[in-house]
């Protein structure tokens, strides 16, 4: 073998060592900001809230994004017996991959919700399609759910009447949560949460959203639901270098609860840790921004809400379902 052909090997390796050192020592410092290790023992939801409160986090608001796209339809091939990942059983005895994340996040974050208010939107279905997102509006109200019960309900409603669609865009869902903080008059903190299978088509401007999103007080946790691939997601985790701090969680439900369940550990609440094991040192990046309490006119004069967004009460859509 020729010198300069183990140089590139050895700078290849160097370069190996490098990024995944540095992508231990993120996951470390996450890891610490909850006070223990990934490995350690929460058995139940309560114990997670506790380590929630101990870092700090006292209040949040909550908005839900939900993936309509028809790729839902094959990826639970490996993870869901083959079915839809929207499926809606009638009889209640099977719970799609969608129902068990909302209700385990519901649990775990609802009492950090002090008004229970919980903006959800629906996104990449036949009429929003990558250009726009649509509000859940139960009984017909545009006004955001009342409680995590109050989502499922709309959720489970709403479901079988959607044409599922496309492409993969969570621009417009990262855009209305700018929009929902810019109207919460003094920088209000919120966490988005979105639920996909994360075949994500439009890059850049999914790409562009996130890093706009962190001049705001939103951290983003992205649930990715299905048999994957995720690699764009872990990009978004870790790739995005012209971000304010680091807005963006991925987590993949179904490898978590697979690992719990082999290491015979409850599967939601080692679900809970991983999708907000960096919310502690995401919060505290935004205060020591002075992002929280940042009154509207101090943020960018020249953002401009996304006119297709067609989530309440910025624009007065058609109550579509």
């Amino acid at each position: 073998m020729d010198p300069f052909t183990i140089i590139l090997i050895i700078l290849a390796i160097i370069a190996i060592y490098s990024k995944t050192k540095k992508a231990n020592a993120q996951q470390t410092t996450s890891q610490s900001a909850l006070g223990l290790a990934i490995g350690d023992n929460y058995n139940s939801i309560e114990e997670v809230q506790d380590a929630l409160r101990k870092t700090g986090l006292e209040s949040c608001n909550l908005i839900i994004g939900i993936d309509y796209t028809k790729s839902n339809e094959e990826q639970g091939r490996k993870t869901f017996g083959g079915r839809s990942l929207h499926y809606i059983d009638p009889v209640g005895d099977i719970v799609n991959p969608y129902e068990k994340v909302i209700s385990i996040i519901g649990r775990t974050l609802e009492k950090f919700d002090d008004d229970k208010l919980i903006d959800v939107l629906g996104f990449g279905d036949d009429k929003c399609r990558d250009f726009g997102c649509f509000p859940f509006c139960p009984n017909g109200e545009y006004r955001p759910c009342r409680g995590f019960e109050e989502v499922l309900h709309e959720y489970r409603r709403i479901t079988p009447h959607i044409k599922l669609s496309g492409p993969t865009n969570f621009a417009p869902v990262i855009e209305k949560a700018i929009e929902t903080v810019m109207q919460s008059g003094r920088g209000q903190y919120h966490i988005l949460i979105i639920l996909a299978d994360g075949l994500v088509v439009n890059e850049k401007e999914t790409e562009e959203a996130i890093v706009r999103a962190s001049n705001y007080p939103i951290s983003i946790v992205m649930v990715g639901l299905g048999d994957g691939p995720f690699d764009l997601m872990h990009n978004y985790d870790d790739e995005l270098p012209q971000r304010k701090f680091d807005n963006f969680q991925f987590v993949h439900w179904d490898e978590v609860a697979k690992k719990a369940r082999e290491a015979k550990k409850s599967v939601d609440a080692t679900f809970a840790l991983h999708a907000l094991m960096e919310i502690p040192e995401q919060y505290s990046a935004i205060k020591k921004l002075g992002l929280v309490g940042k009154r509207r006119d101090d943020f960018n004069p020249n953002y401009v809400p996304n006119p297709n967004s067609g989530a309440y009460p910025t624009i007065n859509v058609p109550k579509m379902y």
